[in-house]
């Protein structure tokens, strides 16, 4: 037996003031896609935003279903449709906000295992890590330099 240890590391920033003006601009789009955001069930919003290597920023906000595996969350809604608009762009960043219409967040927000999972396979895919900003309402920003950072043991093809 044996035992493994895997880290994972992150730069925190105390507010978006902190952050460069390039990822202030994607995060303000990802707050504003969020407000667009279909949620009469959870009541939870997320917007993101997504910055390819064209230039392109492709935006994304989560959308509900009363049936709900049919819903769409936020990122894989921009990552789809990046993929489907310019298939031989790379996704260089990633801004995801969440807020609800109950509570405020204070605490960083990151992808859901779905969206991790679907993240995963653009960035093996285009062999070039995405940078991940994420955050809540208001509050710290967390900045994750790749997915594999999120999700260290990564399911692709190479199992199938």
């Amino acid at each position: 037996m044996k035992e493994i240890s895997i880290t994972s590391s992150f730069i925190v920033y105390d507010s978006l003031d902190e952050l460069s003006k390039e990822i202030q601009d994607l995060m303000n789009q990802a707050v504003e896609v969020r407000k667009k955001a279909y949620a009469p069930y959870s009541q939870f919003r997320v917007g993101a935003a997504l910055l390819l290597d064209n230039g392109k920023i492709i935006l994304g906000s989560n959308q509900e279903n009363a049936a709900y595996p049919s819903g769409l969350c936020a990122e894989r809604t921009a990552i789809f449709y990046a993929g489907s608009t310019y298939p031989e762009a790379k996704i260089l960043k990633m801004a995801i906000t969440a807020a609800s219409d109950t509570n405020q967040t204070t605490a960083p927000i990151p992808p859901c295992g779905s969206c991790r999972q679907s993240i995963a396979e653009y960035e093996i895919r285009q062999e070039t890590p995405i940078e991940i900003y994420f955050m809540g309402e208001i509050g710290e920003v967390y900045k994750s330099a790749s997915l594999k950072n999120l999700l260290p043991f990564m399911f692709d093809k190479k199992f199938l």
